[in-house]
């Protein structure tokens, strides 16, 4: 675990181990001993804050970079204060097996946290809703959007979707048949010109391939 906060680093230790079957093995302050920790405790998952030192901008995202290349196995889950898309885009950009991108807002009680390490364990993926609202509203802006297609039921899919949640899981959210769901995720694909395999981190990699490209 790694924040240059250290007030933030004690909160998350409360957060984390309250959850009983999770460890924290170390935690750091700055990018560059998180991944001498990396190299010296080989964990399961790391979480870690998307600006600290030594770069203070987008360290987080160039520690999930750099794993990806040395021990694609362990999961990474990014913290930030604000919805910032573009770091959400930059850390699925090589691909979004085992990455998660949440609001720091959002881990206080624990649940959001606790999935969000769980679905990268497994190889899963998991992006805050709100930066997913944050896209969808800037793409919408764009002249000629396929997004201006889909119903507001759609948008709602879709945004449940890159959050990393499963056909049933969205049923259960949205009060709908798993059937229902599976239509509108089909409709949605179609509208967007997206394959349509049913895999959660390769629908929140497309969702958010779709949404990065820059138009006209």
């Amino acid at each position: 675990m790694a924040d240059d906060s250290f007030l933030m680093r004690e909160a998350l230790h409360q957060v984390v181990e309250h959850q009983g079957h999770v460890k924290i093995v170390a935690d750091c302050g700055d990018g560059a001993t998180l991944l001498d920790e990396v190299r010296r405790t080989k964990p399961d998952v790391v979480i870690t804050d998307v600006r600290m030192p030594p770069s203070g901008d987008d360290e987080g995202i160039r520690v999930a970079q750099r794993l990806r290349e040395t021990d694609p196995q362990i999961g990474v889950v990014v913290l930030s204060h604000y919805a910032e898309p573009r770091y959400g885009i930059e850390l699925f950009a090589q691909g979004a097996e085992g990455r998660a991108y949440l609001l720091k807002d959002r881990v206080h009680d624990g649940r959001d946290l606790e999935a969000a390490i769980e679905v990268v364990d497994r190889g899963g993926s998991m992006i805050d809703p709100a930066v997913v609202r944050m896209l969808l509203e800037n793409e919408e802006r764009q002249h000629d959007s396929p997004l201006a297609e889909l119903t507001p039921r759609e948008r709602e899919v879709l945004a449940a979707m890159a959050a990393g949640k499963s056909n049933a899981a969205i049923a259960a959210e949205l009060v709908l048949t798993k059937r229902a769901v599976e239509k509108h995720v089909g409709a949605i694909f179609l509208k967007l010109g997206l394959p349509g395999e049913d895999v959660v981190s390769r629908r929140v990699a497309a969702v958010l391939l779709y949404l990065s490209v820059e138009r006209a």
